[in-house]
């Protein structure tokens, strides 16, 4: 069977009541609130996407549990991306808990937030990243800008590896593109088994959002990992302090515009499903 038309690989749901998400309490007025499917659902169906990858916006196993457990009772979410401690033998047993479930596609340490860029390299066990290659499971990358160079390190002791970059390692956007970011993402595309998600750039705009702005990165992160290697996500509900998940859209496909059809649909949906494995019999 065939997999989803179009997907957003990158959304969150959280509920404030589970006490997960300790960063809440620095963020914006307008993310204290619960944000769960039923109130992404219409958004997805107005913008015709039929398929999402929820990843984990909290450092506990609970919460992915928890989003393993929407998934079940969702049809629109095609995948999870979980949590464990990359660093604690006791992950190979949440690992394999995990996997039981069909829509459990990978994991995402939240590295932006360790202070140390080395950290992962240090103190990632190879065994927990041995149980990735060997399930097919991916590694999401949450680094910031200055941290890449230990994600060329991991693609070095792991090429087989499958690793996406979140939000294109959040650089920040004031002024034409970073020599360095620019450097570290063409060291890290070397890899055919790393990819780049084409989200989140508007939360790292400093300043007013325009698409004059934006226009180039995007076209640096075309030139960098070809559309074959892009990944679009909404990083929503994080968007809605820039803008509507609309808006977002109608902005994506604007910076876009000079593509193919093929490139545009490869960015927007085949190339997540073949990243994630989300083929139909997966995930319906």
């Amino acid at each position: 069977m065939s997999s989803p038309d179009r997907v957003d690989a990158h959304q969150h749901f959280w509920q404030v009541s589970r006490g997960d998400y300790g960063w809440l309490g620095n963020a914006p007025e307008i993310l204290r609130q619960d944000f769960l499917p039923d109130q992404l659902s219409p958004l997805l169906e107005q913008a015709a996407i039929t398929a999402t990858v929820v990843v984990q916006a909290a450092p506990a196993v609970r919460e992915t549990e928890f989003l393993l457990e929407l998934a079940d009772r969702q049809p629109f979410i095609a995948g999870v991306v979980g949590w464990v401690d990359v660093s604690a033998p006791r992950s190979l047993q949440d690992l394999e808990r995990f996997t039981e479930s069909s829509r459990f596609r990978g994991i995402r340490p939240m590295l932006q937030d360790i202070e140390d860029p080395r950290w992962l390299t240090k103190h990632g066990l190879p065994e927990i990243f041995g149980v990735l290659i060997e399930q097919d499971l991916s590694f999401d990358a949450l680094v910031l800008a200055h941290q890449l160079p230990t994600v060329v390190e991991l693609v070095d002791r792991y090429p087989e590896m499958r690793i996406v970059i979140d939000h294109a390692a959040k650089p920040a956007i004031s002024g034409p593109p970073r020599a360095d970011w620019l450097s570290a993402l063409r060291d890290l595309a070397q890899s055919p088994n790393v990819l780049c998600k084409y989200s989140g750039l508007v939360t790292e705009v400093q300043g007013k959002v325009s698409r004059e702005l934006l226009q180039p990165y995007v076209d640096s992160l075309l030139d960098v990992f070809t559309p074959q290697r892009l990944i679009w996500g909404s990083d929503w509900p994080v968007l809605t302090t820039r803008m509507s998940y609309a808006e977002w859209i109608h902005l994506s496909e604007e910076l876009l515009r000079d593509l193919t059809h093929e490139d545009r649909q490869a960015i927007f949906g085949s190339n997540a499903s073949g990243f994630y494995r989300l083929g139909r019999e997966q995930w319906m």
